[in-house]
């Protein structure tokens, strides 16, 4: 089975691409920019591994990464706007782009992830953009299985790893929103086992799946577990949705920004699995917890 991984370097899917190859799929990493240094590991790793340059803007490089391909999983994320690289571009014109290629293909499988809350009516860019690229996906290939993940948690997230390296640098923590927003904390090899579940289950084709951890918090609790696990005390500032704007638009400019509005706006609602969606039980899967996994890359070896 040859299996193309869109995002294929990505925090999710490197992941699920190391998981695909040990099952023993032939994998095919698309992306804009395949580092060569992963390229080189891969290879040593996993003969099954391939990477090819693809840009989902791109029709004829999509095209050609997914000729011959029997699956395809689109696991590209972007929360910044930046090079006139905007949200529906990438998570809108581009999932169709994908979806449309893999039909021309002949493909089997498409596998989309998403994010939960995503919706096409939705007044924020990235929510909007997530929201009516499943739309368009849907129309385009109609029997596209849909993986909403709630907030992904491993080494190098943007949740626990993030606030930690605040943490480090900063005398107080934000809490955006005052911290009242539920989430639902996932461990992104749990998404990534179950995207490979969903791929080896043809009956898992036309449906939607919400993938959320086994317990809720408010974003207030995962912001003082981090500075339990780090061994840190740092005050908890609450910051209102506007100024929490206000400081991802700034953030943005750096390089690597802890914080962007997409992020920001993502917070505004509730992230949580709905109960009338299928989940990890469906697939058999048993989502491991914050408290078990976190701890051990949030560090307590630089106590402050």
């Amino acid at each position: 089975m040859i299996t193309v991984v869109f995002g294929g370097t990505g925090f999710l899917g490197r992941r699920l691409v190391r998981v695909l190859a040990a099952e023993g799929a032939s994998v095919r990493v698309a992306a804009r920019h395949p580092p060569q240094e992963e390229i080189i590991l891969a290879a040593a790793a996993h003969d099954r591994v391939t990477f090819v340059r693809a840009d989902v803007g791109d029709q004829a490089s999509v095209a050609a990464a997914v000729a011959g391909a029997d699956a395809v999983v689109n696991a590209v994320s972007l929360y910044l706007e930046r090079g006139g690289v905007t949200f529906a571009a990438v998570h809108e014109q581009g999932a169709e782009t994908v979806a449309r290629a893999s039909v021309a293909a002949g493909v089997a499988r498409v596998v989309l992830v998403s994010g939960i809350g995503a919706d096409p009516a939705s007044p924020y860019p990235y929510i909007r953009a997530r929201g009516r690229g499943e739309r368009a996906v849907q129309v385009a290939f109609p029997g596209v299985t849909i993986v909403r993940p709630s907030a992904m948690f491993g080494p190098g997230d943007a949740l626990f790893a993030g606030l930690s390296d605040i943490a480090r640098l900063a005398p107080a923590l934000p809490l955006i929103g005052g911290g009242r927003t539920r989430l639902q904390p996932v461990y992104v090899e749990d998404v990534a086992a179950a995207i490979a579940r969903l791929l080896a289950d043809p009956g898992t084709a036309g449906r939607t799946y919400e993938l959320g951890g086994p317990a809720v918090y408010s974003l207030r609790a995962p912001t003082e577990m981090t500075l339990r696990f780090s061994a840190r005390r740092r005050p908890l500032v609450p910051m209102p949705f506007a100024v929490a704007a206000i400081l991802a638009r700034l953030l943005e400019l750096l390089p690597s920004p802890p914080l962007t509005r997409g992020q920001v706006d993502i917070l505004r609602a509730d992230n949580i699995a709905g109960d009338a969606l299928r989940g990890f039980a469906a697939l058999g899967i048993q989502p491991r917890a914050v408290e078990t996994v976190v701890p051990t890359y949030v560090g307590r070896s630089r106590p402050r």
